[in-house]
């Protein structure tokens, strides 16, 4: 299976998602991410917020992001990486399946365990959205690692 890599950044806001991995809507492939890295690039402050992973069913307004190939001799990837939303995506209610409270100076890295990665379904525009629903006004960005199949 091929592995990609992509960044999605924006100003924090407890609205709009700071960027989603969703299934090609004609295409669509099963989505695994094995790796996440949150943080903030803003100047050091003292302040603490939420970052969240949320089901989401449609890939909302944004601009496209190209994931990165982590090995030069894959395909390319099929599934569509978006950031810095300006219409959220439709997220399905209680379907949160990552929550970290974070300080602003920290960053988080999480590796999954093989076979126990966050899936999302090979169903058009079905993915993962990003959030910080809990912060404002503050540049965050998160690395992403997935694998399509």
């Amino acid at each position: 299976m091929a592995g990609y890599s992509v960044k999605l950044q924006r100003t924090a806001d407890p609205t709009k998602s700071v960027g989603n991995l969703v299934a090609d809507p004609t295409t669509p492939k099963r989505g695994k991410l094995f790796r996440l890295i949150f943080g903030s690039e803003a100047t050091p402050a003292d302040a603490a917020f939420l970052w969240q992973l949320q089901a989401c069913t449609t890939a909302g307004t944004a601009t496209a992001v190209t994931p990165r190939k982590l090995d030069p001799g894959s395909s390319s990837p099929i599934n569509k990486a978006n950031e810095n939303h300006t219409v959220d995506p439709t997220l399905t209610p209680g379907e949160i399946p990552l929550t970290v409270p974070l300080h602003q100076r920290a960053t988080f890295n999480l590796y999954l365990t093989p076979g126990r990665e966050l899936v999302y379904p090979a169903v058009a525009n079905n993915g993962l959205a990003v959030r910080t629903p809990t912060a404002n006004t503050v540049l965050v960005s998160a690395t992403v690692h997935y694998e399509e199949d």
